[in-house]
């Protein structure tokens, strides 16, 4: 496919995790870097996603946003690079997929933000308790090499870095499968490339 692919984004943001499946799938990609509160809310942008929220992609006419869906589009839409599930791979791909953005974010972001759901009412919550996550969490991470099976994917991507996010800034707890997970993972040329660029993006918006 020949259609432009642009990447909007702020590396102190989700849009690490787009940028690292963006330098898997290995195409040419234009970036576009926008700010928090300013260009992030500006017309412009609000016309890509009119959340106001990074990381979205343009594929041609086509826009991505959401994180699990702009690695999964990609997964998909150059599957040379075999990063979409194969059928027997499928089940667990999508589940744990979907468990990184669903259960894992809502209970990590509560932790953080020092909300705790009353015992009483756990059954309200679809993410349910805490602990109950990071027990599933670790199970999954255990189960094989990757997150899908003995295969690296677009769900590593996306599984991993939440991983290895709630690690570093203290909202998911350093069991030992966790670190064993993400040190496997980011151990791809990909990943290294991907937080060069958003680390050198850093100093120089700092610097502007």
């Amino acid at each position: 496919m020949t259609e432009e692919l642009v990447f909007y984004t702020n590396p102190m943001s989700r849009g690490r995790i787009a940028r690292w499946m963006l330098e898997e799938i290995g195409q040419p990609y234009r970036t576009e870097y926008l700010t928090f509160g300013e260009t992030m809310k500006a017309p412009k942008y609000l016309a890509v996603n009119p959340m106001g929220k990074v990381p979205a992609i343009r594929h041609g006419d086509t826009i991505v946003t959401e994180c699990a869906a702009i690695c999964a589009y990609l997964a998909e839409t150059f599957p040379e690079k075999a990063l979409a599930p194969r059928p027997e791979e499928r089940a667990r791909y999508y589940r744990w997929m979907f468990f990184a953005a669903g259960p894992l974010e809502s209970a990590v972001t509560m932790k953080t933000l020092g909300f705790e759901i009353p015992k009483e009412r756990l059954r309200m919550a679809g993410c349910g308790g805490f602990n109950d996550v990071m027990d599933t969490l670790e199970k999954a991470v255990s189960a094989s090499t990757y997150i899908a099976g003995e295969r690296f994917t677009a769900a590593d991507v996306y599984v991993g870095s939440h991983i290895g996010w709630g690690i570093g800034f203290g909202g998911i707890e350093r069991r030992q499968a966790f670190l064993d997970y993400v040190g496997r993972i980011s151990q791809r040329e990909a990943y290294k490339r991907a937080n060069a660029l958003d680390d050198e993006a850093v100093k120089t918006m700092q610097a502007a």
